[in-house]
This record gives C-alpha cells, sequence and structure tokens, in this order.
C-alpha cells in the first residue's frame, strides 16, 4: 500500500516541477504506510497482541487470588514493596506470559470491540518474582484507538461550533488536519503550476484528479474496517474533484460552461448518494455545499435565473428526499442557507420586475421545500419528544421567504398584503391538518404554524391600511392575546402578544413622519402612542396580577413591558407637547405632565396595588431634573429663560408638591431610597431657587454678572443654615428626615458652597457696576462671607444634633478647611482691590508678573502670620502658631526668590522693610506656644 501510495503522490506532485514529484512520492509513501499499517492491525498481528495483554492481565488476577496483597504488586518501573511481616507463599518464579490460561470473559468481550481499531502493542516481556513474591511486569503499552471520543454526557453537539469542534477534535484529529492540509496544498499546487506552466495543463489535471478518485477508491474500500477514516478520505477525494473541475474552468478555460456544470453536480450527487449509503452527515453536507457553489464556481455572469433555480431545486428535492429517511438537520440548515442567500444576492443584483413569471414559482417552490423539510424533520424527531421543533426552519422560512416576496411584489397595489394573507391562510390550514392527524405528537410544532397563521393575518390588516392605526390595532390585539393566554393557561399566546407588543411599537415609529392631524391630542399620533402605551402596561399589569399562573421569566417580561409601556406614555406626552406648545409654555406644561401623570402611576400602585407603578410614581424628581438642561439647551444662551417663565412656577409647585405626597404615602417603609430622594428633592430646590433668584438679580440690577452669581451662594448658604439652626423644630419632612436634609441633602451643598467661593476668586473681578466698588462691602464679598458663616453654622448645628450616621471630618479638619478656603478669599479680596484701585490687570499672568501684586502679597502674607501667631499664643493653640509661621516661611523664601529680583524698586524696598519689622513684632508678641498636655505628657 505504501508503493501505491508513493506512486499517486508522485503523479499529483508531477503537476510542479522536480521538487513537486519528490514531495508527492514521499507523502503518498506516508499516507500509504498508514493506511498499510491499520489495515494490518486488524489482523493476526493485533490479535496475538490483544492476547499477550489478556494473559498479563490473567497473572494479576491469579496473583490476587492467591492471598497476595494488592499494595505486594509494584506498578512497573518501581521497586517491590517489603513487608515486616512473614513473606507471602509466591507463585512460581517465572511465568510464561505466551501461554495464559482462558481468558476472562468480559474482558476478553471488551478487548474483541476495540480489535478493528486498535494499534499494535510493544511484545509482552516475561514476568519475574519480585523479592516479596509478588509478580512485576513491563505494563503493555495502550491500545490507540481510532473511533471517535463520545461526547460530554449532558452536553450535546450544537451547531455550527459543536460540530466544528468535534470534526477538529473528535476521532483521528491527524487524520482531519491532514485532509485540511492537504486541500490548502492542492489550491496552492494550482496556483503554483498556473503560474510557471511547467507540464502541459491536461495531464496536470488529470493526475490531480486521479489523485481524487484515489482517494475515494481507498476511502471506500476501508468503509467497513475504518469508517471514520474512510469518510475523510473520501471528503478530501470529493474537494479535489471540486477543485479540479474549477481550475479546468475558470483557470485554464479549458471546460465549456455546460459541461463544467454538469461535472459538478454530478460530483455533488455522487457525494450524496455516498452519504446516505454510509450514514455520514458530514459527506452530505460536503456534497450540498459543492451542489449550490457548482453553479457559482461555473458562472460567467450570463447565465439564465431560470437554469440556476432549476438547479437548486433539484438540489432541495434532494435534500428533501433525505429528509424523509434521515433527521439531519445540519444539512437542512445549509441548504437553507445557500438557497436563500443565494437568491437574495441574485435578486439584488439581477432582479427586474419583468422577471417576476419566472421567479415567483420557484419563490413558492423553495418555501414549499422547507415548510415539507422542516414538517419531516419533526416527525422524525417527534417521538423522541426532545427538540423535534427545528426553530430556525419553523420561524426562519417564512420570515425570510416573506421578505422576498415583499421585494417582488412591491410595484404591485396591495402586493404584500395578499401575500401575507395567503401564508396565514397555508399556516392554518396547515395547523388544522396536523392537530388532526398528530394531535400528541406534533403539538408544539402546530402551535408554532398557528402563531404563524395568527402572524400573518395580523400582518396584512397593516399592509392595506395607514400604520399608526393598525400599530395601535397591534397592541391592543397583542393584549387580548396575552389575556386569553393567561386565562387558559397556555405559554404560546401570552409569548405571542407580548411580541406583538414590540412589534406594533417599530411598526409605529416607521410611520412616525406620516402627517398627522393638527388637532392637539385627538390625532393619530398622539392617540397611537397612547394606545401602544396603555396595551404594554395592561399586558404588565396582568402578569403581575396573574404571577402563580406564569413563569418566572413572564414576570420579568412583564416588568419590561412596564417599562415599555411607560416609555410610550411619557415620550408619547412629551412630543405633542413640542409639537402644540410654545417654547415659552413648554417647562409649564411638561411639569404639569410629568406631576398629572406620576400622580396616575401613584394611585394606580396604591388603588390596583401594583407594585411596579410605584416605580414611575418615583420617576417625577428624575423627569423634573431633566427638564433642566432640556430647557437650557431649547433655549440656549437667551437670558429671557429662568424656572418660572410663563407661570412655570405653577409647574414647579405642583411637582413638588406631587412628590412630597408621593413620598408621604412611602412612610413606615423600611427603605433607604426615599430618604434619597428627600435628598435629591432638596438638592433640586436649591439649583431652581438659585437661578430663577439670580435671573430675577441679574433683571433689575442690569449690572456685570457678579450680581447673578452672588444668588448661587445666598440661596444654599440660607437653605443649609435655616435647616441646622432649626431643624429640629422644624415640621414633616424636615423633623422625619432630619439624616436627609441636615445631612445628605445638605453636605453637598456645603461642598459647593466652598467650591463656589474657590472658583469666584478665580474667575470674578467682583464688579459691582452700576456700584462702585468698596473692599469687604461689595456683593461678591459679602456672598463670600455668608457662604463661609453658612457652612460653619451648619457644620456645629449637625454636630450639635448629632444625628446618627452623619460622618463629618473632626473639628480641626474642618477649621484647616475652612481656613484654607478663607486664605483664597483674602487673597482674592487683595487682588481684586489691586485691580480696581491700582489698575492691574484681572489676569493671572498679569498680576504675577506685577512688582505691586508681589509686594502685597509679603506684605499681606506676612499680616496674616502675625493674626495666626498671635491668637496661636494667646489661646495654646500651637497647630495654628506652626500654620502661621509656615506661611511666613513662605514668605522669606518669595522675598529672596522673587522679590529680590526687582531691583531698583520701590515695592522690593517695601516688601523687605515690612517683613522684617512684621517678623520682629511676631518673635515678640508670639513665640512658640507650649505642646498641650497631652502632647507633652
Amino acid at each position: 500500500m505504501w508503493f501505491i501510495g508513493m506512486i499517486v503522490g508522485a503523479i499529483i506532485g508531477a503537476i510542479g516541477d522536480t521538487e513537486g514529484v519528490l514531495v508527492g512520492a514521499v507523502v503518498g509513501a506516508i499516507v500509504g504506510a498508514m493506511i498499510s499499517s491499520q489495515r494490518k492491525t486488524g489482523g493476526g498481528e493485533r490479535l496475538k497482541a490483544v492476547e499477550d495483554a489478556l494473559a498479563q492481565l490473567q497473572q494479576r488476577v491469579l496473583a490476587l487470588e492467591g492471598g497476595i496483597s494488592r499494595t505486594d504488586v509494584s506498578a512497573p518501573g518501581e521497586a517491590p514493596a517489603v513487608k515486616s511481616g512473614p513473606p507471602a507463599e509466591a507463585p512460581s518464579a517465572t511465568v510464561d506470559a505466551a501461554e495464559p490460561p482462558a481468558p476472562l470473559p468480559a474482558t476478553a468481550a471488551a478487548y474483541e470491540v476495540a480489535d478493528s481499531h486498535a494499534a499494535p502493542g510493544p511484545a509482552p516481556t516475561e514476568v519475574t518474582a519480585g523479592a516479596s513474591g509478588a509478580p512485576a511486569m513491563d505494563e503493555p503499552e495502550a491500545p490507540v484507538s481510532d473511533l471517535p471520543s463520545p461526547p460530554v454526557p449532558g452536553k450535546p453537539w450544537g451547531f455550527p461550533q459543536d460540530i466544528v469542534s468535534r470534526w477538529l477534535f473528535g476521532g483521528n484529529t491527524l487524520v482531519r488536519v491532514g485532509i485540511v492540509v492537504l486541500f490548502i496544498g492542492v489550491a496552492f499546487l494550482l496556483k503554483y503550476a498556473a503560474e510557471r506552466e511547467l507540464l502541459p495543463i491536461e495531464l496536470r489535471l488529470a493526475a490531480v484528479a486521479l489523485g481524487g478518485v484515489a482517494l475515494l477508491v481507498v476511502g471506500w474500500r476501508l468503509r467497513l474496517a475504518r469508517p471514520g477514516y474512510a469518510l475523510m478520505l473520501q471528503g478530501g477525494g470529493v474537494g479535489i474533484l471540486y477543485l479540479t473541475v474549477f481550475a479546468a474552468l475558470r483557470l485554464y478555460k479549458m471546460l465549456p460552461t455546460e459541461l463544467a456544470f454538469a461535472l459538478l453536480a454530478g460530483i455533488a450527487v455522487f457525494s450524496a448518494v455516498l452519504a446516505v449509503v454510509q450514514d455520514s452527515r458530514s459527506l452530505a453536507i460536503t456534497g450540498a455545499a459543492g451542489g449550490f457553489l457548482a453553479p457559482i464556481l461555473a458562472s460567467t455572469g450570463g447565465g439564465s435565473h431560470v437554469a440556476l433555480f432549476s438547479f437548486y431545486a433539484v438540489l432541495n428535492a434532494g435534500i428533501l428526499g433525505i429528509a424523509y429517511f434521515k433527521a439531519w438537520r445540519e444539512l437542512n440548515l445549509v441548504g437553507f442557507a445557500f438557497t436563500f442567500v443565494i437568491g437574495l444576492l441574485w435578486g439584488v443584483n439581477f432582479y427586474r420586475p419583468e422577471l417576476f413569471g419566472s421567479t415567483e414559482p420557484f419563490l413558492v417552490l423553495f418555501f414549499a421545500f422547507y415548510v415539507a423539510i422542516a414538517v419531516l424533520f419533526a416527525l422524525r424527531r417527534a417521538p423522541q419528544l426532545v427538540h423535534y421543533v427545528d426553530g430556525t426552519l419553523v420561524f426562519g422560512t417564512p420570515l425570510v421567504a416573506f421578505g422576498l416576496q415583499a421585494a417582488l411584489v412591491r410595484d404591485l397595489e396591495f402586493g404584500s398584503a395578499w401575500s401575507a394573507f395567503a401564508l396565514a391562510a397555508f399556516y392554518l390550514g396547515l395547523a388544522t391538518i396536523l392537530h388532526a392527524r398528530k394531535r400528541d405528537t406534533l403539538r408544539l410544532l402546530v402551535e408554532s404554524f398557528l402563531a404563524l397563521g395568527v402572524g400573518f393575518a395580523t400582518l396584512a390588516v397593516p399592509l392595506a391600511f395607514d400604520g399608526r392605526w393598525t400599530s395601535a390595532a397591534w397592541a391592543v390585539e397583542g393584549a387580548a392575546a396575552l389575556w386569553a393566554g393567561v386565562r387558559q393557561n397556555r405559554i404560546l399566546p401570552r409569548a405571542f402578544g407580548m411580541l406583538l407588543q414590540l412589534a406594533a411599537g417599530f411598526s409605529f415609529l416607521a410611520a412616525a413622519e406620516k402627517p398627522a392631524g393638527a388637532m392637539p391630542v385627538l390625532n393619530s399620533l398622539y392617540l397611537g402612542c397612547v394606545m401602544i402605551s396603555i396595551a404594554g402596561l395592561f399586558c404588565s399589569y396582568y402578569i403581575e396580577r396573574s404571577r402563580e399562573r406564569v413563569r418566572e421569566n413572564e414576570i420579568l417580561a412583564g416588568q419590561l413591558l412596564f417599562v415599555w409601556g411607560a416609555l410610550w406614555w411619557f415620550g408619547g406626552g412629551l412630543f405633542e407637547i413640542h409639537r402644540h406648545v410654545s417654547a415659552a409654555w413648554t417647562w409649564l406644561a411638561q411639569l404639569l405632565f410629568f406631576a398629572g401623570s406620576c400622580a396616575a402611576f401613584h394611585l394606580s400602585w396604591v388603588r390596583l396595588e401594583w407594585n411596579i407603578a410605584r416605580f414611575a410614581a418615583l420617576a417625577l424628581l428624575p423627569l423634573m431634573v431633566l427638564t433642566l438642561p432640556e430647557m437650557g439647551l431649547a433655549h440656549g444662551p437667551s437670558t429671557s429663560v429662568h424656572p418660572f417663565v410663563s407661570h412655570a412656577y405653577l409647574g414647579w409647585a405642583l411637582g413638588f408638591g406631587v412628590h412630597l405626597w408621593i413620598l408621604r404615602t412611602h412612610e413606615g417603609r423600611d427603605e433607604p431610597w426615599p430618604d434619597w430622594l428627600h435628598a435629591a428633592g432638596f438638592w433640586l430646590l436649591a439649583v431652581v431657587l438659585s437661578w430663577e433668584v439670580g435671573w430675577q438679580i441679574d433683571r433689575y440690577v442690569a449690572g456685570r454678572h457678579v450680581w447673578p452669581l452672588v444668588a448661587w451662594a445666598i440661596v444654599p448658604g440660607f437653605l443649609i443654615a435655616l435647616f441646622a439652626g432649626r431643624g429640629d423644630r422644624l415640621g414633616w419632612p424636615v423633623s422625619a428626615h432630619r439624616h436627609a436634609y441636615l445631612y445628605a441633602g445638605a453636605l453637598p451643598l456645603a461642598v459647593f458652597l466652598l467650591a463656589w467661593v474657590v472658583f469666584a476668586n478665580l474667575t470674578s473681578d467682583g464688579s459691582p457696576d452700576p456700584l462702585p466698588y468698596v473692599p469687604l462691602l461689595n456683593p461678591l464679598d459679602v456672598a463670600q462671607a455668608g457662604a463661609l458663616l453658612a457652612v460653619a453654622v451648619w457644620y456645629v448645628g449637625v454636630k450639635r444634633l448629632e444625628l446618627p450616621g452623619a460622618r463629618l471630618p473632626a473639628p480641626a479638619t474642618a477649621i484647616g478647611l475652612l481656613g484654607a478656603v478663607l486664605f483664597i478669599a483674602l487673597n482674592g479680596i487683595l487682588l481684586r482691590t489691586l485691580h480696581h484701585y491700582a489698575g492691574v490687570p484681572f489676569q493671572l499672568d498679569a498680576m504675577l508678573r506685577s512688582v505691586l501684586v508681589q509686594s502685597a502679597f509679603s506684605l499681606f502674607w506676612s499680616l496674616l502670620a502675625l493674626a495666626a501667631m498671635v491668637i496661636a499664643t494667646r489661646r495654646a493653640m500651637r497647630a495654628l502658631w506652626v500654620v502661621g509661621a509656615a506661611l511666613l516661611g513662605v514668605v522669606v523664601v518669595k522675598l529672596f526668590l522673587i522679590d529680590l529680583s526687582n531691583s531698583g524698586t520701590v515695592e522690593r524696598v517695601v516688601s523687605f522693610i515690612g517683613v522684617g519689622i512684621l517678623v520682629i513684632v511676631i518673635g515678640y508678641f508670639a513665640p512658640v506656644p507650649p505642646r498641650s498636655e497631652e502632647k507633652t505628657a
């Protein structure tokens, strides 16, 4: 056999040069030797090896029966075990493994099964007694099996990833890899030969074809002894023949198109016959794929679509015939994919309305084929009652076919509507027939066809009428279907009703650009949104009400339907407001709509015990928050917009009132998030009031931007100081939720105030125009002082109330933080004073270059250090003294690094003299205070 392999390999390699002949001969010899070795192992040598192995196993059994402990039998290659007791009586010193006693029946039977697949092991060795009397022997190598490895229990092979995994790693992996490599090699060989024209092309192609035929012959001869191996060889042979015909047609133009087409079709039919005879799915799939690709490979671009689809009809008829005998789902899916994908590609590139008469019959025929294949698959699989409905074919076939049909009849009036009606009649009739004849075994298939019939009947309605009203009708129909499914305890109508809600929504969106009525509210656009919303909300409510009658995943779907319905409700309302309400009144309309809607959801929760509805009611505050940026984006930088524009204060008042009413109903429930809603409402109130107060100040003063800026410190500061100072005496909701308002709500506002002070000093020159600038008595400085005082009052008040869960920084840390912000504020006052009275530009780079600013910094920082150190000395506050000393050190360093460079200036002289005097004063009045008793102890 190795010699035959060498000859075949040399012929295939002859397509190339001398190196190709040698490589082909070596590869062919190796393959032939492998085949010869495998065949020999099926004869006497393999039987003798198995008998020898059985003899050695029998000797172990005899040793155990003779009273030798299991631990006394040494493993191969290990020293025999030594026991302290008297040695056991050993059998004869030497046992000839070639003369075994009668083999054990079970073991022999097991090895007979593996006989035809096991590789020969090494020759058996002689067994000798070890020191302990136990026989020590060399283990024979385990037989190598070429049978495919069985799948892991509970993990059936799937499609397509498991099939690929099984093909690569199941059974003889080397053969599979070899076939793949061989395919690639043949392709490269053809390309190489075509580029160099080494030998007559006829000889090269004949040699390759002969190699493919040789693989088919060898694979056929080994079909009984080595079925898995044989199928791989046959598949490789079929692939080589496909490549050869393709090369002869496309690369070398040696075959006419008709002959090449016939050859490719013949190869496909031949491979299908081989697959059915040998019960091989992989070979059937290979043949089918090659058959579908044959006209594509042979096509020159000018063929007839009738011939193409006629050939595909023959192939699909063959798949249908195979489906009558075999439930090969993978083959069915391959045929389905090739048929409709290639049909779609042809339609996109070549279809014209005048070809309808010659195209429509084939589409109907292919549709009928795969409906029949799905039914046959179910009939063959139904007795197992597991996965007997192929969802891909059952639902994919009508969807794909109807999509193609809609493209064919797009120029015919009501063509899609009549097509949907025809499909509905077909599926309803087919469901009726199957229900009458196979009532028990095909129930799921019957229900699937029934759902398809009802679905296409529903689809026929919108294809003839206005899209919006159709979508609304679908939504209502879906709600009715779900209601009936719950009452009848049937899953299919419930699933259909849920899916119909989604279909109605997307269909409505597809028709959104169509004109709608001019009348507010009473128009198809808004009423359609309302009907879709109510249908989705009803489905959610009925599922929640019938929790004990539905499945767990349906409860989740019901919750998603509630979100779906709520989105349609709010989205439709906002769109209608933007269509019919002027921009000035939009804010009021939105706030009233949100407040009324959330109040309705709240009443639904209370009155109907609809638990999920309360979450929509609690969404009022986020909806009110979303109106702020929406209005800002709508008006841009316009100064006319403010929260109370066009009496929007009515909407804010109603919104906050409904918000507190909803939260009041949640009192007594052990839930943490209502407190956060109280705190978030407090934040929103501060933002709205700050915006409105700032706009009103700017409107009446009509000055610089500092006037509206101060409102963002006045309002939050006033609120946190009021709540902290009188929080224990205020009524509901502050008294009942002190943590929410005085800590969770006020802490972010306190941080905001500190950040505001820093921001204002960095960005604003503090011009109080039309008023003159007076240090410490201008609006910005007064607002900063008020902000810092409010933070201090809030901190002391919260500390005094000792709120549970309120984590505030230690007093020393808080004082340090306030001191740092106060230092920034005082420096800002200094810079603004120099800007207004000395003409220094209020710009960072200009101020840093100013000699006057640098000298002022030195003197001012020294005064601050003096004040801090004197206070620290008087009150024995060593930490404050250290801070003052550090600031003084910074001043000294600054004098020598910055101020010293300003030679010849009065400012430098003043800086050095003034700082020197202040340091002397500090040394006299503020020596280092002693450490506290706690630290000195």
